[in-house]
Parts: structure tokens; sequence; C-alpha cells
């Protein structure tokens, strides 16, 4: 058994994913608005997971930045969807070591997204400073 798919397992998954994905009642509309070019797209994705799994290099693109673009119509629980048809996918045409290995990257992946897609750090409350030298205060003492 293999832990590592190949690129035939790649494409194989990945065109199968995005059937589902292009099929389904929450996932499909957002996607299908987003791509014009689906065949082009998924060579796009076949080469981000060849390069994911198989550190091929073959991806050139930001993923960050493309779902940014649609950040308005994505929300987290959006996430769970993807990651349970993804898993669906790959278990049933995948060997288990295969298919894990490709969950764990997905998951990472989706976290990572999901960080860059949601995560705001809380702005710092800035309070006055105290005056330098002290003589403000010593003159509002005296008033």
């Amino acid at each position: 058994m293999t832990s590592q798919p190949d690129e035939s397992d790649i494409e194989m998954v990945v065109h199968r994913f995005y059937e589902r994905v292009r099929a389904d009642e929450v996932l499909g509309p957002l996607f299908n608005d987003a791509i014009g070019d689906w065949p082009l797209h998924l060579d796009k994705l076949c080469a981000f997971w060849s390069s994911v799994m198989l550190t091929t290099g073959r991806y050139k693109g930001q993923p960050v930045p493309a779902h940014r673009k649609h950040a308005d119509r994505i929300d987290p629980a959006m996430f769970d969807r993807w990651l349970a048809l993804w898993a669906q996918t790959t278990s049933e045409l995948l060997e288990r070591p295969a298919a894990r290995a490709m969950q764990e990257k997905a998951n990472r992946i989706a976290e990572s997204l999901k960080l860059a897609l949601f995560f705001k750090l809380p702005s710092v409350i800035h309070e006055p400073a105290a005056p330098a030298n002290g003589h403000d205060r010593l003159a509002t003492q005296g008033a």
C-alpha cells in the first residue's frame, strides 16, 4: 500500500471531488459563480495538489488572495462541508494511507484559509500617555 497518491490519483480525486462540489446545494452556487473556466481551474487544482502532496512545485498561484475575493460569501461552516466531501471522495478512490495523507493536508489547508479569511486580531486600545514631565498633573492638583 502506498502512503502517497500519484499524479493520476490526484487528477482522479480532484475531478471527482469538484463534480460533487459543483452539485452540492451549499458549495455549488459559490464555486459555480466564482469559476469561469472549469477545465482551466481543474488543471490549476491538480497542480496545487501535486505540489502539496508530491512537492512538484507545479502550482504557482496564491490561494489566499483567490479566496479573499469571495470572503463575503464564505462562512466557516462551508469548510466543514468541503472537508466532508473531500474525505468521502478520497476514501472512495484511494487506498487508506493515501486517502489519510490527503485528508490531513486538506485539514491543514482549511485551517490556514480560515485563519487568513476570518481571524482578526482585536484592536489595541491605547490609553492616553501620561505627561512625560509630570507638570500637567501638578498643575491640575493645585487648581
